[in-house]
């Protein structure tokens, strides 16, 4: 395998719609307000994807060291582990990645102030704290909340923040579905990984809870998703627009029954289909919020 090649498995591109899923709306938010700014936009998009890469990065080079990933591993190849590529490049890669996302950071928060500068320090210190440092987040259960919060509201108000500089509550409320869906593909991928990561005494929250209860999570995760935009036609009366993901409904019902039935290397599967039902669900939902308006 070339080098390049190498670096490109690193990256892990098929991850980065969980990235992008979170600014589409945030912008879309933003635009059905008549707030939108594009330079910000872009700047937030571009520092989400870093922040991807970097957690990329970071979990393939710490789960190493840890003695996490092994030659027993189900999951897609980690460059580390397997040595395609030095754990000292990977630790270069990682901070070279970091470095770009500060970078950017430092555009948003002269547009953002101080509110986006907290954003920006908890999100690089959690996307190392994941899988690094004395308490990896992964390693004690809470990788899915902290996969929540800083992919879901995090992201989404960030990103319609820049924008507007200011934050209404209802962008609020449509940060949620992303948040869910995000947190649902860690589920999948805790699922997969529960007996080597049980060895490795990796205890995240699908080792903690069992496959059933991970298998329970995932449906509850994916059925808040579908239930808030009924509950914000409810709530706040905007038109039928809003309940435009449902139509990525079946989809979500086909990924659920892989969930619920594969296990092992076959969920590896329905980790993409989650993935992939992230990225539709988020588009739709953005449309529905543009079109409401």
């Amino acid at each position: 395998m070339s080098y390049s090649r190498a670096w490109c498995m690193a990256i892990r591109p098929k991850t980065l719609p969980v990235a992008v899923a979170p600014v589409i709306t945030g912008t879309a938010a933003a635009a059905a307000d008549h707030v939108h700014a594009f330079l910000p936009a872009a700047a937030a998009l571009i520092g989400a994807l870093l922040l991807q890469i970097g957690v990329n990065l970071a979990n393939d080079y710490f789960d190493f060291k840890h003695g996490i990933d092994s030659a027993e591993r189900i999951g897609p190849v980690r460059v580390t582990q397997s040595g395609l590529i030095a754990s000292g490049s990977v630790l270069k890669g990682i901070l070279v990645i970091f470095s770009l996302a500060t970078l950017v950071g430092i555009y948003l928060v002269h547009i953002g102030g101080i509110p986006i500068l907290a954003v920006g320090i908890l999100s690089i210190g959690s996307a190392l704290a994941y899988s690094g440092g004395p308490y990896p987040l992964a390693s004690h259960g809470l990788g899915d909340l902290f996969a929540f919060i800083f992919f879901g509201p995090m992201a989404v108000c960030g990103t319609y923040y820049v924008q507007a500089l200011s934050l209404p509550l209802t962008v609020i409320y449509m940060s949620v579905p992303a948040g869910l869906l995000i947190a649902a593909i860690l589920v999948v991928n805790n699922l997969r990984d529960i007996d080597t990561d049980k060895q490795a005494g990796k205890h995240t929250l699908a080792v903690q809870i069992g496959p059933l209860w991970t298998r329970i999570e995932y449906l509850l995760l994916l059925s808040g998703a579908y239930l808030l935009p009924v509950l914000i036609r409810a709530i706040l009366g905007s038109s039928q627009w809003i309940w435009l993901p449902l139509l990525s409904l079946p989809m979500a019902i086909s990924e659920s029954y892989r969930v619920w039935r594969y296990e092992g290397a076959k969920l590896n599967a329905a980790l993409g289909g989650t993935v992939k039902l992230t990225l539709i669900f988020s588009i739709l939902f953005s449309i529905g919020i543009l079109m409401m308006h």
